[in-house]
């Protein structure tokens, strides 16, 4: 298994600024909608999902500004690379995320995309609020302690 395999998961792109800049409260596994020049060019390792975001828009909830680059062997059929995608949801999550973020100030962060173990590309997606300044410290101050804890048992024991 390689190193970007988990659990029967291909990974293909991981946003890891998300858990230093929200607090992730849920996630949630969802499908997408793609063309076939954009599963190929997932196949091939390519996606960005760094400065995405997901948004309730006409009763679905949309991938906005996730980079899937256009296909290498793709031609004039290829696809655009940052356009808006649809996520597949069950109508009650597609109710509850909706709530979530009109009523409460939560925001949908997209955290992994990846192929399952039947090779369908999901989405995990994070309901999170945002942190203030004085968390992201406190979070960085709590992660280093650990570190330094790690260390010192290392070196003693």
């Amino acid at each position: 298994m390689s190193s970007n395999e988990k659990d029967g998961r291909k990974v293909i792109a991981e946003n890891r600024r998300a858990r230093h800049e929200y607090f992730i409260e849920d996630a949630i596994e969802a499908g997408l909608v793609l063309t076939g020049t954009e599963v190929k060019a997932l196949r091939e390792g390519k996606a960005n999902i760094a400065e995405s975001y997901a948004s309730p828009e006409e009763g679905d909830i949309w991938l906005i500004n996730a980079n899937i680059p256009e296909y290498s062997a793709g031609n004039r059929e290829n696809h655009e690379p940052k356009r808006k995608r649809k996520m597949l949801l069950h109508k009650r999550e597609i109710a509850r995320l909706s709530q979530a973020v009109d009523r409460k100030g939560y925001t949908l962060v997209p955290l992994r995309l990846y192929f399952n173990d039947r090779g369908i590309a999901k989405i995990e997606v994070g309901l999170a609020q945002g942190k203030k300044l004085h968390d992201k410290r406190d979070t960085s101050k709590e992660r280093d302690w650990t570190r330094q804890k790690q260390r010192l048992l290392r070196e003693r024991g």
